[in-house]
C-alpha cells in the first residue's frame, strides 16, 4: 500500500462540506435500538471464541467543565463520587468477564471525560479488578486518556507501574486567548515536561488531540499551536473539527457563535495543518489522524492492515470490543451493543440485572457487507471488487448498482477513480473520504438524516 497524499480542492472542498457519519461504526449509533436484549448479547458473545479482546472503560469524571466538550462526562470536584462509581462498574466487570474467560486481552483503553480523575488508590484498585477478572496477554497494548491540567507527574510513574503504555493528551490549542474563551487554560510547559517524563519512563506511544474552529482561532493563532507540537513530535496527532451544537451540549451554549471562525477561516486552518504536519514527517491516516511513518498506525495503513472502531482507527480491528462503564458501546460478534447513558440509569441497571445494557443492533449479512466496504475505503481509501465478491458471494457491480450511481458524480468531480478491479480514491478525494462512504450507507439514503452528523470537513 501506498502512502495517502493530500491534493487541496477549494471548490470541491465546498461543493461537498456537508454533514455525515464518521463510521466509527456501520451501521451507526443512530441504528441502535432497544428491542436488543441481553440474550442478543449473550449470543453475541459466542459468535467468534477464538477472537482476541479489547476492554475499552468509561471514566466519566472531569474536574472542570471545557466549554466545546460533546462527550458523557460528570463535573464534580468529590472524589469519593469516584469511589461511589468504581463500585458499580466492578459488578458491572465481575458480571461481564465470565462471558469471556477464553479470551485474551490484547489491547484495553480508558476513555472519559478524564480517567486519571482517579487517585492512585482508585487506578491500583481498578487495574487489579480487570486483571483478576480477564486473561491480559504479556505484550498488551494498554492506553489512557489525560488531562495535562489536572495531573501530577508521577500519576505517570504509577500509571506505567500499572501496565499503561500508551497516552493520549487533550491539548485542543496552545493560544492561550482561545483556551480561556473554552474554559481549557493549561500550562505549556507542563505538557512538555509530561511527554518527556513519558518517553523517559517507556510509553511507547503519545497521542495529542488538537480541534480546530474554537472561538478566537485563526490560520496564525494555529500555526502558533502546530509549532508547539513539532517540537513536542507526538507518535500519533488527532486533529478533530469542532461540531458546534450547542442545542444538543449545554456546556456549548457558553461559546458565542460570534467567535468561532467561519467556514473560510476553518478551512484555511485545516490546510495549514495538513501542509505543516506533513511537512514535519507525519503521514495522513485519513480523516483527522496523522501518525509518524514508523508508527504501528501508519505501518498498518502501509500494510493494508488498519482498522477502525469507536475509539476512531486501530491496528487491532481483528478483535471483539468490550466497553464497560455508563455510555460505553461495545463490538460484539456482528452486533453493537450500548449501556445507558445516563449515571442513575446506569447504576440502577447494574445493581438490578448485574449489567447496564441499553440499546444495539444485530447486524444483517448486508450490514456486514457494506460495512466491509466502508471500512476498506475509510482505512485504506480503496476497494478491491475481487476480494468483496469472494468473501460474500456477489456480484459487486449488480449488488451495489444503485451505490455506484451515487458515487458517478463524485468520480465525475475526480474524487474517485473506478476502474476494471476496483474503486481508488484520488488525493483530492482523501480529505472528502466520508462522502464517498456515503454513498454505500443504506440507512443514510433511507432515512435524510445527516443534520445530525457533523460537517465533514
Amino acid at each position: 500500500m501506498s502512502t495517502p497524499t493530500i491534493e487541496w480542492d477549494l471548490a470541491l472542498i465546498q461543493k461537498y462540506n456537508y454533514s455525515g457519519p464518521r463510521y466509527t461504526s456501520y451501521p451507526t449509533a443512530l441504528e441502535f435500538n432497544q428491542s436488543y436484549n441481553e440474550a442478543s448479547f449473550r449470543q453475541a458473545a459466542l459468535r467468534y471464541p477464538e477472537r482476541p479482546l479489547s476492554l475499552y472503560l468509561h471514566i466519566p469524571f472531569c474536574h472542570r467543565l471545557c466549554y466545546f466538550c460533546g462527550c458523557n462526562k460528570i463535573v464534580t470536584r468529590q472524589q469519593h463520587k469516584a469511589d461511589q462509581y468504581l463500585d458499580v462498574l466492578e459488578q458491572e466487570i465481575r458480571s461481564r468477564a465470565p462471558l469471556f474467560t477464553q479470551r485474551t486481552v490484547t489491547q484495553m483503553h480508558w476513555g472519559g471525560g478524564t480517567p486519571t480523575f482517579l487517585d492512585k488508590a482508585q487506578i491500583t484498585r481498578l487495574i487489579d479488578l480487570l486483571r483478576s477478572c480477564f486473561n491480559f496477554s504479556a505484550d498488551a497494548e494498554l492506553s489512557i486518556e489525560v488531562d495535562p491540567r489536572e495531573i501530577e507527574l508521577d500519576i505517570l510513574d504509577h500509571l506505567r507501574a500499572a501496565g499503561f503504555n500508551r497516552l493520549s493528551m487533550g491539548v485542543q490549542d496552545f493560544n492561550k486567548q482561545v483556551q480561556e474563551k473554552v474554559n481549557r487554560v493549561q500550562d505549556e510547559a507542563f505538557i512538555f515536561a509530561l511527554i518527556k517524563r513519558a518517553r523517559q519512563l517507556g510509553f511507547t506511544s503519545t497521542n495529542i488531540d488538537l480541534i480546530y474552529g474554537l472561538p478566537a482561532q485563526t490560520a496564525e493563532s494555529f500555526a502558533f499551536t502546530l509549532q508547539k507540537v513539532a517540537e513536542l513530535n507526538p507518535d500519533r496527532l488527532s486533529v478533530f473539527n469542532y461540531a458546534h451544537l450547542p442545542e444538543l451540549f449545554a456546556a456549548q451554549r457558553k461559546i458565542k457563535t460570534a467567535d468561532l471562525p467561519d467556514a473560510s477561516q476553518r478551512l484555511a486552518i485545516l490546510q495549514q495543518t495538513i501542509a505543516t504536519l506533513t511537512a514535519e514527517g507525519y503521514q495522513f491516516i485519513g480523516m483527522d489522524h496523522f501518525a509518524r511513518p514508523d508508527d504501528e498506525l501508519a505501518v498498518a495503513q502501509r500494510e493494508g492492515k488498519l482498522h477502525r472502531n469507536f475509539q476512531g482507527y486501530t491496528t487491532q480491528g481483528d478483535s471483539d470490543l468490550l466497553g464497560m462503564g455508563v455510555s460505553a458501546i461495545s463490538m460484539i460478534g456482528d452486533s453493537y451493543a450500548q449501556n445507558q447513558k445516563v449515571m442513575k440509569d446506569y447504576s440502577a441497571s447494574v445493581s438490578l440485572q448485574g449489567n447496564a445494557l441499553w440499546r444495539g443492533l444485530t447486524l444483517t449479512d448486508d450490514d456486514c457487507l457494506r460495512r466491509d466496504v466502508i471500512k476498506a475505503l475509510i482505512c485504506h481509501f480503496a476497494l478491491d471488487f475481487a476480494q468483496i465478491e469472494q468473501r460474500w458471494q456477489i456480484d459487486f457491480s449488480h449488488y451495489f448498482a444503485p451505490d455506484l450511481a451515487l458515487l458517478q458524480p463524485l468520480i465525475e468531480d475526480g474524487l474517485v477513480d473506478r476502474h476494471e478491479k476496483g474503486l481508488q480514491v484520488t488525493a483530492k478525494g482523501r480529505l472528502l473520504i466520508r462522502n464517498i462512504c456515503m454513498c454505500f450507507d443504506r440507512y443514510l439514503r433511507q432515512k435524510a438524516r445527516t443534520q445530525q452528523f457533523s460537517r465533514v470537513i
